[in-house]
């Protein structure tokens, strides 16, 4: 009678198995996808739809995720003054950090200087020119117009993550103050969640085709020419963001939450392998919200500083405009004075809302700044167009860490963060269930939060 008990749980381990195979795959379809791109630049070129499709599956997700996650987490909570806290507590906290990655940058650049000794060519002046035209015209009245959406579900079809975020917490706040008549409806919405999350797998089963399309396109299109020519702004670039995150995210962690950054990262290495063959933070960001509460942040808590930090704390693309602004002023010839530094930058961080984990999002709003205010120097984009998309991973990846020691640290500050639970997770004695994504034996809540639903 013992054994048909214990193959159920003979069976979780095998499954996540399979999961490592994945994901040991993806990093051979990288790999292979290179070799692809320096072999056969014009097959590796033709092969970039891979990894958009790879890409479009993964933010076809976003917004219902989104939705199930605060509507679950802001209609559980007795309190509305509880969700207020948390989400005052982040903006402010996100402000701090944006600030402190753009000081960074503007020390690392001015004193590396990296656009020195540069000329440019009609070929990038014709680039930099396509790419302020995608910029647009961006203010701050048009991006809070923009949050919201024309009717109740175009925030879903439309795939914008700040109107996602705006339909959820008025429904999260609807359902908060219908008390236990929302009792039914937050149940169907937590089996929706499920099955979306239950889809999200089976994506993921794509990633090593995306992963080979992705980085053969990329290979194919630049070459080695462009790292070898550029590679100081590229080093620098990346420099300053580890310096960013193992000298003021890595501290500020230990400090607060009394964990270790890098037993951070282990836990999420899969998501930064992702980010770095589709070079999008987008495509982890379901998984993110999963494995924070697997962590043991609260649902609220993860549900409101994830998707809000996915478009207001940007850290990672605060360092890039700021590097690559004084490296364009640079190799141009037309330095920045102080001044200008600091104004030019304040409105591309505000340009930029809402655009974090979209490739080459940076770019457009680098040169759509730089339009605005300094006409003259917008051919100089041109220069970094060809090795965007290798500073879009490193944009990526840090402004994906900073957002996962964001929620570690609100939800610590919120007493939302249970430490023993992490402690458990992060030695692996509790390892994340790859195959649904979801904690059935764990439900990550408080006290405050409806039943369960009878299963």
């Amino acid at each position: 009678m013992s054994a048909p008990a214990e193959s159920p749980q003979a069976a979780a381990p095998e499954r996540r198995d399979k999961t490592r195979y994945l994901y040991l795959a993806v990093i051979v379809a990288a790999v292979a996808g290179i070799a692809v791109g320096f072999i056969a630049p014009d097959l590796g070129v033709a092969l970039k739809p891979l990894g958009t499709a790879f890409v479009a599956l993964i933010k076809m997700m976003i917004s219902p995720i989104i939705f199930c996650t605060i509507v679950l987490g802001i209609g559980s909570v007795a309190k509305a003054a509880k969700v207020g806290r948390v989400g005052g507590l982040a903006l402010g906290y996100f402000l701090v950090m944006s600030t402190v990655a753009l000081a960074i940058g503007l020390i690392v650049g001015n004193i590396v200087d990296p656009g020195q000794g540069l000329q440019l060519t009609d070929s990038a002046r014709e680039a930099a020119a396509a790419e302020a035209a995608k910029g647009g015209e961006s203010d701050t009245v048009t991006f809070l117009l923009g949050i919201i959406p024309a009717t109740l579900v175009s925030a879903f079809t439309e795939g914008s993550v700040l109107q996602t975020l705006l339909v959820a917490l008025l429904a999260g706040f609807a359902l908060q103050a219908m008390g236990s008549r929302a009792k039914p409806i937050l149940n169907g919405i937590e089996h929706i969640q499920r099955l979306v999350f239950r889809i999200l797998a089976m994506i993921m089963w794509a990633a090593p085709v995306g992963a080979f399309g992705a980085m053969a396109a990329v290979v194919g299109a630049t070459g080695v020419d462009a790292l070898t020519s550029l590679g100081v702004i590229m080093l620098s670039f990346y420099a300053t963001c580890l310096l960013f995150v193992f000298l003021v995210l890595g501290p500020m962690l230990r400090l607060v939450a009394r964990v270790n950054i890098l037993s951070l990262f282990g836990y999420l290495r899969r998501e930064f392998l992702l980010i770095l063959s589709t070079s999008s933070s987008e495509s982890a960001l379901p998984r993110l919200i999963a494995k924070m509460e697997h962590l043991g942040v609260s649902r609220p808590v993860v549900g409101i500083t994830v998707p809000t930090g996915y478009s207001f704390n940007l850290d990672g693309t605060a360092i890039y405009l700021t590097m690559a602004t004084l490296f364009v002023a640079s190799a141009t010839g037309a330095p920045l004075s102080f001044g200008e530094q600091v104004s030019l930058l304040v409105f591309m961080m505000i340009a930029s809302k809402g655009a974090a984990g979209v490739t080459g999002a940076g770019l457009a709003t680098l040169a759509s700044g730089l339009q605005s205010h300094r006409p003259e120097l917008v051919d100089g984009v041109g220069l970094i167009v060809g090795i965007d998309r290798f500073m879009s991973e490193a944009r990526a990846l840090t402004n994906f860490a900073g957002n996962a020691v964001a929620t570690v640290l609100i939800g610590s500050w919120t007493g939302e963060f249970d430490r023993e639970r992490a402690q458990e997770v992060l030695s692996g004695r509790d390892p994340f269930d790859e195959t649904t994504l979801l904690d059935d034996e764990h439900e990550n809540v408080s006290e405050e939060k409806v039943p369960e639903p009878v299963r």
